[in-house]
């Protein structure tokens, strides 16, 4: 087949104790997935899971061990750190039942959901969309994917990110509002799900501005730890 010009490659993420990589096709991410996140932005009690994308170019893919380099992004003045578990989808599917998702996963990372908070704060008091705040390049920090069956129980991992080596966010992954079969569902309702999604599950409370030269380290227990420095 020929194009006008030579497509860009496929954005792919490593798996750990594999030499095959993850590709990626859609990122989708739940917003306001914590109870004390969601206060901490204004809002309380188990609202209706609501969904964002960004770009699957978006990633920045952080090897084990490594410290991945951040750009500081254009047009911000206020960019925020957002720990999350990243779900790899394995197998696609359309209405899956919450009871059902497991068999749809791959397997699991650790990412960070990185925010320009004041223009997405801006967008939101005009009431239009804000992916300017969200679905900028190397927002999408992310580490290996570890296979499912070594993930070990993540419903249950301590989830934590901190800067500079102080404690930033730090909570549970049994505390999502929706959780992983559930956000699952609800997601797959919306759109029909491909092998390759990868989707941001939320984030605790603790989100806070950091600046070029911090170095930002999380971690959901059982998955390794990502660690990614602002330049």
């Amino acid at each position: 087949m020929n194009y006008v010009f030579n497509p860009t490659p496929t954005v792919s993420v490593p798996v750990a104790g594999k030499t095959e990589r993850f590709p990626v096709h859609r990122i989708y991410c739940v917003g306001r997935n914590y109870e004390e996140h969601a206060k901490e932005m204004g809002f309380t009690g188990r609202e209706p899971p609501f969904f964002f994308l960004k770009p699957a170019d978006a990633v920045l893919v952080v090897n084990a061990g490594e410290t991945g380099t951040m750009p500081y992004p254009s047009l911000t003045k206020n960019l925020h750190h957002e720990i999350e578990l990243v779900v790899a989808i394995g197998t696609g599917g359309k209405n899956i039942l919450a009871a059902d998702a497991h068999k749809h996963i791959y397997g699991y990372a650790v990412g960070l959901d990185m925010t320009r908070r004041d223009l997405q704060n801006d967008m939101k008091k005009q009431g239009r969309p804000w992916g300017i705040g969200k679905a900028f390049d190397h927002s999408a920090p992310i580490g290996p994917i570890t296979p499912a069956a070594q993930a070990g129980d993540v419903t249950n991992a301590d989830i934590y990110v901190q800067v500079n080596g102080a404690d930033r966010q730090r909570s549970n992954v049994s505390k999502l509002i929706w959780n992983i079969g559930e956000t699952i569902e609800h997601l797959s309702a919306a759109w029909e799900l491909q092998p390759g999604d990868l989707i941001y599950t939320g984030t605790p409370e603790g989100v806070a501005a950091v600046i070029p030269g911090d170095t930002l380290v999380g971690e959901v227990a059982g998955l390794g730890k990502l660690s990614v420095k602002i330049a």
